[in-house]
């Protein structure tokens, strides 16, 4: 099955689980910091400029997004987390909209895998091992993308892959891609991935 991604557009920015889409359409979702690059990372890989829009204000907004590309998969948008400044009530949204989309989803059954999104230039922080480890204890299979890799020499990028794939959050078994939204550099491996997790290609 291969998709037309010029038919693509955002279905809807969900605030709450009750509004999650119930098409029985395959999902593949992103997770990652606010700032880890998630909306270009989108854009880079559906051959947009700004349909996933890159906020000035990192984790300001608290939705779920999902992208319908030509009637076939959602990506879906989760809100970024590791803000420090954000208040105990938004927190408490996140954690009940992100949760939410994993244990009250009316298509579970249909989120093949997760992005992962971690930096390159600095590896996993603190909130990424929680949603590492959350993903593990809930048997969700997930990639783990290192973003803005452009960013990396080869002596650095060497020393973030070792660094990746000797992290006891990360088995053994998982994919780890380096990707640069800027560059479009791992975006054919990408989809090639997702092909493989969903039997769905370019």
């Amino acid at each position: 099955m291969s998709l037309n991604l010029n038919n693509t557009n955002l279905r809807i920015s969900a605030g709450l689980p009750r509004q999650f889409p119930t098409d029985p359409m395959v999902q593949i979702a992103f997770s990652g910091r606010s700032n880890v690059g998630k909306s270009s990372l989108i854009n880079s890989l559906l051959g947009r400029k700004s349909l996933a829009r890159v906020s000035s204000a990192p984790g300001k907004t608290i939705t779920v997004n999902f992208y319908d590309v030509d009637k076939k998969l959602f990506l879906v948008d989760l809100p970024g987390y590791g803000f420090a400044k954000r208040n105990p009530a938004d927190k408490e949204k996140w954690s009940s909209l992100t949760d939410g989309y994993f244990t009250n989803n009316p298509n579970f059954d249909l989120v093949k895998v997760v992005l992962q999104l971690v930096d390159s230039r600095i590896g996993p922080t603190a909130d990424d091992e929680m949603m590492l480890q959350y993903l593990s204890q809930c048997g969700i299979p997930f990639i783990v993308v290192a973003t803005k890799c452009d960013k990396l020499n080869a002596t650095e990028r060497k020393k973030s892959e070792e660094l990746l794939r000797s992290h006891p959050d990360i088995p053994t078994d998982t994919p780890i891609l380096f990707y640069s939204a800027l560059k479009n550099v791992g975006r054919q491996e990408l989809w090639t991935l997702i092909g493989e997790y969903t039997g769905i290609k370019l």
